[in-house]
Formats: C-alpha cells, sequence, structure tokens
C-alpha cells in the first residue's frame, strides 16, 4: 500500500532527524515463546492481573481523549470496550503463546497533537503496537514516527488519509465516503437541492467536507461551506452562515456539544432544513439537551456501523462482555477497531514474527478481517492499492428515543453513486 508522506513533509523531516539524534529505534529481535521472533513490547514474562503465569505478554498502547477534548465522552467508552475486547481474547486463548495487555500503557492526549506526541514518545519503547489512537490531527502528529518505527496503530478515526498509510489500520468508512454516501442520501431521499458542509478545520472536519463537495458537484446541487472551531462559544459564525444560507441539507462534522448549540440555535432562528451529522458529532446524551426537540426534528445521523443493539455475533460478543454499561456507541467503534490489529498480531504470531516489521508483514498479507457480523464480508483488505482496500458502505440512522443509542436505522450499508464512482488515488484532505 503507498505511504503518502507528503501531506506532512515538514512534520516528517523534524521526526526523522529526531529519531537520528536518538540513534533510531532499532532493536535485536530475540527469540520469544513458541520460537516466535520478539522485540519491542512482548516480554516472556506474563502480563499484571490476566492469571495466565504458563503465558508472555504482547504490551499495546492506548492514547485517547479521557479528560477534557471535545470526544472525552466517546473516548471513555472506547477505551473501556478495547479493554473488554483484549481481555476476551485472552480469555479465548490468547494469541500464539501471549496475552495481551492495553491496560498498562494508557495516555491521555487531551485532544491536543503536541500531547499525544509526547506521551506516544514516553510509551512507544514500551509497546509493541497501538490498539487506539484518538483523533486525526493528533495521529497525523505521530504519522511519521510511526512509519519510522514500523510501529503498527489502530486509529479511532476515519480520515481518508488513513487509506494511504500502511502502518495505520482503518475499519469502516472514512469520512470522505461517509459524506459522499450523506449527499447522495440527502439528494435521492430528502430531494436535497442545495447542500453546506459546516465542520471543523484539518483531518476529521476537511476531510468530510471534501466528500460532500464532490458528491455536491457529482450530483449538481449547490455547495456551501463553512469551517469552525470546537466550543460552545464559537458557534456563532457556522450558525450565520447556515441561517443565512438556508441549504436544504447541512452536512455537520463537529463534536457533540458543538453539534448541540449549531442544531438548537439555528432552529430557534427559523431554520428548517435538515442537518445530517458524520458518525463523531452524535452522543445520545444529545437527547437529553435543551436541543433535544430540534434534534428530533432536524437531525440524522450517518455511521461507519451499526449501533449497539444491532443482532450480530461481533455485537452480542460486545454487550456480553460488556454487562451494566449504559450503552453508546462509543463501545461499539471501540470494539470493531480492534479486529484488525487482533487479525495482524494473529497472522503474525502463525508467522512466528511478532516484531514490530512482522506484524507490518502481517498487515500487508490481510485480504480480510473477520468482524463476526459488524462489518460486511469484505472489509478489512490491507493488501491492496487505496482504491483497492477503501470501504465504501454506511449507513443512516435518525433520532429515537426508544433505541438503545438514541437513534434508529432508516438506512442499511450502502454505497452512493459518488463513491462508487470515487477513484481514490490520494486523500479527500491533504
Amino acid at each position: 500500500m503507498a505511504t503518502h508522506r507528503a501531506v506532512l513533509a515538514g512534520l516528517a523531516v523534524v521526526a526523522l532527524a529526531a529519531a537520528a539524534c536518538r540513534g533510531g529505534d532499532g532493536a535485536a529481535p530475540a527469540e520469544g515463546r513458541g520460537g516466535i521472533k520478539v522485540d519491542f513490547g512482548v516480554t516472556q514474562e506474563p502480563c499484571p492481573d490476566t492469571g495466565h503465569a504458563d503465558r508472555g505478554c504482547i504490551y499495546l498502547g492506548t492514547i485517547s481523549d479521557l479528560t477534557e477534548g471535545p470526544f472525552k465522552a466517546l473516548a471513555t467508552s472506547i477505551v473501556d470496550a478495547q479493554k473488554a475486547f483484549w481481555k476476551r481474547v485472552n480469555d479465548g486463548g490468547g494469541i500464539g503463546g501471549y496475552d495481551v495487555d492495553m491496560t498498562t500503557h494508557i495516555a491521555d492526549n487531551k485532544y491536543n497533537p503536541q500531547i499525544h506526541n509526547q506521551v506516544y514518545q514516553e510509551m512507544k519503547g514500551d509497546v509493541l503496537a497501538l490498539t487506539q489512537t484518538l483523533g486525526s490531527p493528533t495521529t497525523a502528529a505521530i504519522l511519521p514516527d510511526l512509519e519510522n518505527t514500523r510501529m503498527v496503530s489502530v486509529p479511532a478515526s476515519w480520515t481518508s488519509l488513513w487509506g494511504f498509510e500502511e502502518v495505520v489500520l482503518e475499519s469502516g468508512a472514512n469520512y470522505c465516503v461517509e459524506s459522499m454516501n450523506a449527499v447522495d442520501y440527502a439528494v435521492d431521499d430528502l430531494k436535497a437541492r442545495s447542500v453546506m458542509a459546516v465542520h471543523l478545520p484539518g483531518d476529521y472536519g476537511d476531510d468530510a467536507a471534501a466528500g460532500a463537495r464532490r458528491a455536491a458537484e457529482g450530483r449538481g446541487v449547490a455547495f456551501s461551506n463553512a469551517v469552525t472551531q470546537t466550543g460552545q462559544d464559537n458557534q456563532g459564525g457556522a450558525i450565520d452562515a447556515i441561517v443565512s444560507a438556508k441549504p436544504d441539507v447541512v452536512i455537520l462534522t463537529v463534536g457533540p456539544t458543538d453539534a448541540a448549540v449549531i442544531i438548537g440555535q439555528t432552529a430557534a432562528r427559523g431554520f428548517t432544513g435538515k442537518f445530517i451529522g458524520t458518525s463523531p458529532t452524535w452522543n445520545q446524551g444529545l437527547l437529553a439537551s435543551p436541543a433535544a426537540p430540534a434534534i428530533k426534528a432536524l437531525y440524522y445521523q450517518s455511521a461507519p456501523w451499526k449501533s449497539w443493539g444491532t443482532d450480530s455475533p461481533g455485537h452480542k460478543a460486545m454487550r456480553e462482555a460488556l454487562p451494566g454499561v449504559t450503552p453508546n456507541d462509543g463501545y461499539t467503534s471501540g470494539w470493531v477497531w480492534a479486529y484488525p490489529l487482533k487479525a495482524a498480531l494473529e497472522k503474525a504470531a502463525a508467522n512466528k514474527d511478532l516484531t514490530r516489521a512482522g506484524v507490518l508483514d502481517a498487515v500487508r498479507q490481510l485480504d480480510a478481517v473477520d468482524y463476526e457480523g459488524m462489518l460486511p464480508v469484505g472489509a478489512g483488505k490491507f493488501n491492496g492499492t487505496p482504491d483497492e482496500s477503501t470501504f465504501r458502505q454506511s449507513l443512516i440512522y435518525k433520532p429515537d428515543e426508544s433505541a438503545a443509542t438514541g437513534v434508529g436505522l432508516v438506512k442499511d450499508f450502502f454505497t452512493g453513486p459518488t463513491a462508487k464512482a470515487f477513484t481514490f488515488d490520494k486523500p479527500c484532505y491533504t
């Protein structure tokens, strides 16, 4: 798979220079359990607290938005789901004579790229891979070093850049595809003739806006664009832009609190168009906010996979592994995202090579990943070109207070005409 370094050229120069000053990150491989070759983050000694003294330990890192960033409500659920996912793996026999530990190395990025890079540097010598790196701009801050050290990582984000980075194991439709499909849905099902993208800047919002623009242009509908910043007090410009332009549909790519302010205040000023939020925009807590009446009347939710209560083997296993929690699709996302890394570790163990290079080689051999029904057959292809491997199906939900996570399905997995015809030869946003 091609590596798209150009978008981060300046950052790459700095990171690689720093690596040279450290003398690089190489380590001589050693022979581990069962004759498996190992280097970073894999020990003969058992993991703490798994209770399996006859196994070694694979240490994975987690960098998430745990205290004060815009996605902290989702992030804590993502982390808890991944703890439960890897516990299930360990309870089922582990991987190649090893258990997996993702609890020892957990850090808070506060959704800040500089902090993300700092905590990554602190843990990277002790982990084999990252089971979570939350955020598109935050992960971009460590991407050159991930490439340099050949450390495979799992993003908690969906920017289309990840399809061009072989060290990043993305799952589901990226923001660009999701927004293409949302616009096609708006045109075909909501009869929209004008679309506005309202979004945060950078690899999250601009990637979604790029997909919305391409779909609008392809479908011959008017398109406009408004960039906003996260924070309740920063939405005045976006609100004014929506009320002034009066688009039929707004593709919204922000945080949940921002969404409540934008939807609630535009509705209070007489806006009657619809909103379709990309996946991180939603949290069911919005239905308890002052904006709830407007959200129930105007809002749709696009999604890369089905919500908590879905009847699939993977959803069932997730619910059984997380008894007693309040349903939240942060759990669903965390669980789904873990499958490709599990597949890569299993393949690497079978290849007798659990070094970082061995895990990356295993990724290059993955033609599909078994998501236990949480994504359709054929998802998780990592051995093709970006155009071949980009997953193009997404779903549409609508607020439903009777549903476990506050949204009910209105359109099952589909690929709109824009995403179907689009050639992914570069990321949608660079």
